[in-house]
């Protein structure tokens, strides 16, 4: 009997054959069901997202084919993004994410998903172990949520986490969220946001963050720059605008001698975004992967108008029929109204000091319409704003009582508020097709002698 079991049986090997190859699939067949959707079919050789390197700098795969970025933020109005020409869109954390990624893949968008990053500008203390750990354990948790969904294009590791950072851990801890993310999803690229301020925070992440895949870089009145701050820094990688839009209220637009802004208006805005597109983006410069467009909705910065392409009830800005344009290569059917001129008392400036006083006060507005559409008007004084919690985040209200004629025409009568100090004068033009124009003045009321 011994010598039985030593013999060669054919039956049963080809059965243990059989049974190793059973074992074999149902291993493959445990795979991590932690996503409620999974990627679109493709080639299993082929990453869902990956950068390629070209003789000339680099190009965005996505499924194994090229993909230019023709994208925006926010977190609204997806069905006008596709409608425009638009492929992506950008959120910078995941509270609302898996609505976002659901949307965006009904409608063939993609998503870089933000992993937020706490700042040590806002208090994060990066020498806090309990702290980065319980950080790290957020972003694990966000990763494996998310990884397998169909619409991730990629993750967006912090944004501007260094801005104004002394502690150079921050950066070391970029690193290490960097690479638990490669570790458990190698299938999408990681990126992250900075504010291309100086060329030092670029020498940073590229000497202290070596698994960085992409640059994301947000820049406005200063995208001029842009070549020179990359080079300074060092870096040779590609490179994304994960910001881009009117010029800042952080000095690039001007400001009045009491220190507050002065806001371009809707057409200033337009005739920048697209000289500013076509020379950086549009140029399809060989290490750029596309760009993000901000805001593709409403919010209030600095004012509600400043970044917004759509006002609070939905009106389109001519941002909108611009990234259109841009995006797809045609014009809209109908154009936002244009102003061209807000004047008090005859004057137009970019700011006003007034002594109060109760002398009435005249504004107006020179607008016109691309199409000849019949414009109304709406007219708004507000203090401004100040608080951390209206500068961004909630705008604040009108103030009500200084108004000496209807607030719905072309000329406004109006007397100044009685407490001295910081306000803006608004003025809306609007159109019967969903389109609005903005300006306002920035103005200051000064006790008298």
């Amino acid at each position: 009997m011994g010598q039985d079991r030593c013999m060669f049986s054919p039956d049963l090997s080809i059965m243990r054959l059989l049974l190793f190859c059973l074992f074999v699939l149902t291993l493959g067949g445990c795979h991590d069901t932690s996503s409620t959707q999974q990627r679109l079919p493709g080639d299993a050789s082929q990453p869902a997202t990956a950068v390629q390197s070209t003789a000339t700098g680099f190009t965005l795969l996505r499924h194994g084919k090229p993909y230019f970025i023709e994208g925006a933020g926010g977190v609204r109005y997806f069905d006008r993004l596709k409608a425009c020409g638009g492929n992506s869109i950008r959120i910078w954390d995941d509270n609302d994410a898996e609505r976002v990624l659901d949307e965006a893949q009904k409608l063939g968008l993609t998503v870089m998903l933000g992993l937020w990053v706490e700042r040590e500008t806002e208090g994060f203390d990066y020498n806090n172990g309990e702290a980065i750990q319980k950080q790290q354990e957020r972003i694990r948790q966000t990763v494996l949520k998310y990884r397998n969904h169909p619409a991730l294009l990629m993750w967006c590791v912090g944004n501007e986490v260094g801005l104004y950072a002394t502690n150079l851990h921050a950066y070391d801890e970029m690193n290490r969220l960097m690479q638990l993310v490669h570790k458990l999803d190698p299938e999408h690229p990681v990126t992250t946001a900075l504010s291309l301020d100086s060329s030092r925070e670029v020498w940073l992440l590229r000497e202290r963050c070596p698994d960085l895949d992409i640059l994301s870089v947000n820049v406005y009145g200063e995208i001029d720059k842009l070549p020179q701050r990359l080079q300074e820094g060092g870096w040779t990688g590609p490179y994304i605008f994960s910001e881009y839009g009117a010029k800042g209220f952080w000095g690039e637009s001007g400001t009045s001698p009491w220190v507050t802004p002065v806001e371009p208006t809707s057409q200033e805005k337009y005739d920048f975004v697209k000289q500013a597109y076509k020379q950086h983006i549009g140029s399809r410069p060989p290490k750029c992967l596309g760009s993000y467009f901000f805001y593709w909705g409403n919010k209030q910065e600095e004012t509600s108008t400043w970044f917004s392409a759509f006002d609070e009830t939905g009106r389109e800005s001519a941002m909108v029929g611009l990234m259109q344009e841009l995006w797809s290569g045609t014009s809209p059917s109908n154009r936002a109204p244009i102003i061209k001129a807000l004047r008090v008392n005859g004057q137009s400036m970019p700011f006003r000091e007034f002594t109060a006083s109760s002398t009435l006060q005249l504004a107006d507005v020179l607008a016109t319409d691309p199409d000849g559409d019949t414009l109304t008007y709406h007219w708004e004084i507000k203090p401004q704003a100040q608080q951390k919690a209206h500068f961004m985040g909630t705008a604040m209200p009108a103030i009500e009582g200084l108004t000496r004629s209807p607030i719905n025409g072309q000329r406004l009568s109006f007397v100044l508020p009685s407490t001295p100090g910081p306000y803006r004068l608004f003025v809306f033009a609007y159109d019967q097709h969903n389109h609005v124009a903005t300006a306002n003045l920035t103005f200051r009321v000064v006790k008298g002698d």
